[in-house]
């Protein structure tokens, strides 16, 4: 048990079998594709993959099955990885009825993409370009055309990389925080609770990070006392002239209003688009109720159009140049990358949503959505599926009351598995499922990435691909792991490879 080859063959072991119960789940069903690729501590290139699928209980599963090393990054290396994984499971790419990835070229490219060599292997292969990845990228549209959002965004990476390159600084800084917080509590401006008042860190945008511009500028607000106290103490200090020269440029522009009211205009824009941010983080989170919540911050930034604008004290520069058009800019960025709304696809995806007693069915809109699927529906089973639509639409409506208080259709899938209609409507069930494989976010394989951080450290930065990814797919599938009993993982172990000894 302590031999080196013997942990990594257990922990191999524990992977086949963690692997082997997820497939267990998915039963030989549709799924659909989550991937995307990062450097790890040693800076190889991880390709995570990941099955978004539909259990026999009806619930919306999103499941890690492999991390791979991949030397190339073109689109026909990473489809030649993923398609090695699936027939090392034996599964089929025909299989394959959603994706999801990053804006990338080599994923997202129209002629050779990634999701263009799998839609040619599968037709209702149909891509999503991750809603978060594109909600992100609406700050970086707006700050490349707004100078004043530009400047906010590089000052304040500026003052985080300053601070952020000492540990004294760090100190001084939490130091700062910790007398201002007890202050305050003396005061009774703030009160103590489990969570509440925690020190804060400095946290670093980034352009593809979903919600970390608002929590840069929210944090940044936040203690910008103990922030000026520290650059301050660096403008007298510094050993050398180019540190104080550089604190006190930071110093003087944190001083000024227009940081200031851009700083909060900012956060305040954020702050509409983050709450869709957490949303669409949710591992169960349907693409219908998704682009409800986009039309949410679509409205509410209509809301704030120019013309209804009370009449503001400051400047008119900031009052028209700045606010209006931050807000009309962010608006369209919105509506531009956001236009799939008008897609047959998501118009039938949207007409089977249950919300407000199925107020949206369309008998019509979802037999176009039926066709963009000709895998799964022929002619015979387009006849078939309106006439179940028309029995299915009266039943759950109009007459079986338990289908009255569904939120969506992660909840439409388990009701209809609990009630045992999903055999009554096969064929309305399989565009139930259909619809929910069409993923909404990358965020099961950005929690890959953030867990491969504690797997594979500085420590540990030399470890071996195989045992990589033995360690991270129990890790992260710590539900699936824990139900798999020792004996499973002890016969696996054995199976392996002939042993002197028999555990």
């Amino acid at each position: 048990m302590t031999s080196p080859m013997i942990q990594k063959d257990i922990v191999s072991a524990c992977k086949i079998e963690t692997v082997k119960a997820i497939l267990d789940e998915l039963n030989g069903d549709y799924f659909a594709l989550l991937v995307d690729e990062s450097f790890d501590v040693s800076r190889k290139e991880q390709m995570a993959i990941v099955f978004r699928y539909i259990d026999r209980m009806g619930f919306v599963m999103e499941r890690l099955i492999d991390i791979v090393h991949v030397e190339d990054t073109s689109a026909s290396s990473l489809k030649e990885a993923i398609f090695n994984l699936l027939a090392q499971h034996s599964l089929s790419p025909s299989s394959v009825r959603g994706q999801c990835y990053d804006g990338a070229s080599n994923m997202q490219g129209e002629i050779n993409g990634l999701k263009m060599l799998i839609r040619r292997e599968s037709k209702s292969a149909h891509s999503i370009h991750c809603f978060a990845h594109q909600l992100q990228l609406t700050l970086v549209g707006v700050s490349k055309k707004c100078v004043e959002v530009g400047k906010l965004v590089v000052l304040i990476s500026n003052i985080f990389n300053v601070l952020g390159s000492s540990f004294k600084r760090m100190d001084n800084l939490r130091d700062s925080q910790k007398s201002t917080i007890q202050v305050a509590l003396d005061m009774g401006e703030l009160t103590t609770d489990r969570g509440l008042n925690q020190q804060l860190g400095l946290s670093r945008a980034c352009d593809t990070r979903w919600g970390s511009h608002y929590k840069s500028f929210n944090n940044f607000i936040i203690m910008f006392g103990s922030i000026l106290e520290v650059l301050e103490s660096l403008a007298l200090d510094a050993r050398s002239m180019d540190e104080r020269a550089k604190a006190m440029g930071h110093l003087e522009a944190c001083q000024t209003f227009e940081i200031a009211f851009m700083l909060h205009l900012m956060r305040d824009v954020l702050a509409i688009t983050n709450e869709l941010n957490k949303c669409l983080q949710k591992k169960e989170q349907d693409i219908a109720n998704a682009m409800l919540l986009v039309e949410v911050a679509k409205r509410r930034f209509s809301l704030r159009s120019r013309r209804k604008l009370a009449n503001y004290t400051i400047l008119h520069h900031y009052r028209v140049e700045v606010f209006c058009n931050i807000i009309d800019w962010q608006l369209q960025e919105l509506n531009d990358r956001f236009d799939e709304v008008t897609t047959d696809l998501l118009h039938g995806i949207a007409c089977l949503n249950p919300i407000n007693s199925f107020s949206s069915f369309d008998i019509r809109k979802v037999m176009r959505m039926a066709e963009l699927y000709p895998d799964d529906f022929d002619e015979s089973n387009m006849s078939i599926l309106e006439n179940q639509l028309a029995s299915y639409i009266v039943d759950v409506r109009d007459v079986d009351e338990r289908f009255s208080d569904l939120n969506g259709l992660c909840d439409l899938s388990k009701r209809l598995v609990q009630t045992k209609k999903h055999s009554n409507y096969p064929l309305v069930f399989r565009l139930v499922k259909l619809a929910l494989l069409l993923p909404v976010a990358t965020a099961s394989v950005e929690r890959a990435f953030s867990a491969m951080k504690f797997i594979k450290n500085d420590l540990r930065s030399q470890m071996s691909d195989d045992f990589f990814s033995g360690c991270l797919v129990p890790y992260l599938e710590k539900d699936v792991f824990d139900k798999i009993s020792n004996d499973v993982i002890i016969k696996t172990f054995q199976d392996m490879k002939p042993r002197r000894i028999q555990l």
